[in-house]
């Protein structure tokens, strides 16, 4: 069973039917003694990073998503749930981030228009059970003001937008993406099945 987490700042139902789309269960919950039992964590989101962190400590949940990641069962972040992942963010001041993966989320340079909005092309970067059957250059929807910049090697695809950016990462069980793949036709919905049929490594 996937475990789509409510923080008050996520963008839920879409998700869930994406994944009823490609015959997966999830159910939508901020209760960390549901969440615990899931199988495998979605952690989506729209909003500013500080304010997800927040509320993710108020509610009680962070606990509940490091235990299931030291378990080994599969946790994926996507748009602001994919920059929560990182070391911290500079949005809107600085703010420490849940640090499964080293790295910081920074503002896309002024030489590009912000917010990136619309669709863009994904550029895989090595072989990853989340894009398992997904085209090379797929075009996915995107909606965000910040990036992600790793100091480990964790990229799996990146995006051209002024620059190559990272769009996607892997670190062991923990998966991320920039875009939203509930609004990625296709590609997004081959990428959410892939998830949903994950074995934990």
């Amino acid at each position: 069973m996937i475990g789509i987490i409510d923080y008050r700042l996520n963008n839920l139902r879409s998700v869930q039917k994406a994944f009823e789309k490609v015959g997966a269960s999830a159910f939508i919950s901020s209760d960390p003694k549901d969440l615990a039992r899931a199988d495998k964590l979605v952690l989506p989101g729209v909003g500013a990073f500080g304010a997800a962190m927040g509320n993710i400590a108020t509610l009680g949940l962070e606990p509940t998503i490091r235990r299931h990641v030291e378990s080994g069962r599969p946790l994926i972040g996507i748009c602001l749930g994919m920059q929560l992942l990182f070391s911290r963010s500079c949005e809107l001041g600085l703010f420490d981030g849940l640090d499964f993966i080293k790295g910081e989320v920074k503002l896309f340079p002024g030489s590009v228009k912000i917010p990136h909005i619309g669709w863009n092309q994904v550029e895989l970067r090595g072989a990853s059970p989340l894009m398992k059957s997904v085209e090379e250059k797929s075009f996915v929807y995107f909606v965000h003001s910040y990036y992600a910049e790793p100091k480990e090697p964790v990229t799996i695809a990146t995006t051209e937008y002024g620059f190559h950016f990272t769009s996607a990462v892997q670190k062991s069980n923990v998966f991320g993406i920039q875009f939203h793949p509930e609004k990625s036709q296709k590609a997004g919905l081959q990428m959410l099945k892939n998830f949903a049929e994950m074995q934990q490594p």
